[in-house]
């Protein structure tokens, strides 16, 4: 790849459409479109005013043929969205007027775009930072209003400015320690460790806080597993059916209806979830049904949440209570279900195994509780301490891991402080701090991460 080649894609997503956009950009932009363009007027594209829409004609210069009808606009750098001349032309959607256009476009010196290189040169030329490109990515493919908005936060650089904040004091940390480190006969070693000392903590809180919200950030941007477990005939089915707003799944009477894992994805208050609704966990003589029962022990291990149900009408038997003791140490909720039958399970029994504020009462039949369960879902996620629209939440798993490598650099860096070792020890921990932060804005960060990150873009962003 060659930031001085002219890029060309697809900037829409494939299939039949109003509209379809060819998105070019580099230096030879405005000259292939001037190729390619004529107003109703004749007019090339460059005659017009930049950043204004202009009608007209996609001609191949070398038949004379028309390929379509289109609007054009351009944008002349460096205020675009790569910093580089923009060219879009707006032709019919479709897979033939946009394919067209495309080739065109190439044969005319333009180069097709690598997967997310639009961005990447937004990157590369110093408009956003790498945090920023990726939250790019997050917003095109959030699932929910709350993780497109957290997403958007991100792209306005949020994060960003937190991480720059720490940087920060780690580059004043860094140049305490070099200035005692350059004049050490002045004998400021004391004074310089509780500067040290002091700033540490302060980063050490600010990177921690940022950690809090990395559980609750990671189920917003790819969701929450859940899977729904429990004896056949227990209302599994009928509940993940009224969690969706209809009827997907098969509901009987007749135990061992649900055979197979069935998997849909819903938004609980701006929680995306993907939710499982399994084969009910019996012994069985039957095949097919003895599959889906070992499928559900393999998604149940898997699972970010599990909801135990139980008929609050029966007692509890033992397969029971080998579920329970399996859940005991998982982010669980036990659900008994059939509130308006008499009550013959022992509550009591249930709360050895989980907390009671994770049991929930309540009838699929008549939709009385399930409010209930969604607002204890919505608890467990945010644990009380992230709700907060103000609150710079970490959605992404590089940065997380940046984060627990700095925190980790960090807390050595305090420990050498507090054991008074030479400058030199405590430098290379608050240095490693700062190179690990760096890879979250792009700083510090290898190119090979970098094309690897790019890769998982969509072609055309």
């Amino acid at each position: 790849m060659f930031l001085s080649d002219t890029i060309a894609a697809i900037a829409t997503a494939p299939g039949e459409a109003g509209i379809g956009i060819v998105r070019i950009s580099g230096e030879s932009a405005i000259d292939i479109a001037d190729k390619i363009f004529k107003s109703k007027k004749g007019k090339k594209l460059s005659e017009f005013d930049e950043r204004r829409i202009t009608y007209g004609n996609v001609f191949d210069p070398n038949t004379g043929n028309r390929l379509d009808e289109v609007l054009v606009s351009y944008m002349k750098a460096p205020y675009t969205y790569t910093t580089e001349d923009i060219v879009e032309i707006n032709c019919h959607g479709g897979y033939i007027p946009v394919k067209n256009i495309l080739e065109l476009v190439l044969r005319m010196g333009a180069r097709s775009a690598e997967p997310g290189e639009f961005t990447k040169r937004a990157f590369l030329n110093g408009r956003i930072d790498l945090s920023q490109a990726e939250a790019v990515m997050d917003l095109i493919s959030a699932k929910t209003d709350k993780g497109f908005d957290v997403a958007l936060d991100q792209l306005e650089g949020t994060l960003s400015k937190k991480v720059k904040e720490i940087i920060t004091n780690l580059m004043d940390m860094l140049a305490h320690i070099e200035v005692s480190i350059d004049f050490a006969e002045e004998d400021v070693d004391e004074v310089t460790l509780d500067i040290l000392l002091n700033k540490s903590k302060e980063v050490k809180k600010e990177i921690q806080q940022l950690l809090d919200t990395a559980d609750t950030g990671k189920i917003i941007r790819e969701g929450l597993n859940t899977v729904i477990v429990g004896k056949p005939n227990v209302g599994k089915s009928s509940l993940m059916n009224t969690l969706l707003g209809e009827s997907r799944a098969i509901v009987t009477d007749v135990p061992g209806t649900t055979r197979d894992i069935i998997e849909e994805n819903l938004s609980i208050r701006g929680i995306p979830l993907k939710i499982i609704d399994t084969a009910g966990i019996r012994e069985t003589d039957d095949i097919v049904e003895k599959i889906g029962v070992e499928k559900s022990k393999q998604f149940f291990n898997k699972a970010d949440l599990i909801i135990f149900m139980l008929d609050i009408s029966s007692s509890l038997t033992e397969d029971d209570i080998q579920i329970l003791e399996l859940i005991r140490n998982r982010k669980a909720l036990v659900i008994l279900n059939k509130l308006d039958l008499p009550h013959k399970i022992d509550e009591g029994a249930i709360v050895e195994y989980i907390d009671s504020k994770n049991i929930i009462k309540l009838s699929v039949l008549s939709e009385t509780g399930i409010e209930d369960l969604e607002e204890r879902i919505v608890d467990m996620v945010y644990k009380g301490d992230v709700k907060s629209k103000d609150t710079v939440m970490v959605t992404n798993a590089r940065h997380r891991n940046a984060l627990e490598r700095a925190l980790k650099s960090l807390e050595e860096g305090v420990e050498a402080i507090e054991q008074k070792l030479p400058l030199d020890f405590i430098e290379v921990d608050v240095r490693d701090c700062w190179e690990a932060l760096g890879e979250i804005s792009g700083d510090t960060v290898e190119e090979d991460l970098i094309n690897h990150i790019f890769q998982n873009f969509c072609i055309g962003k």
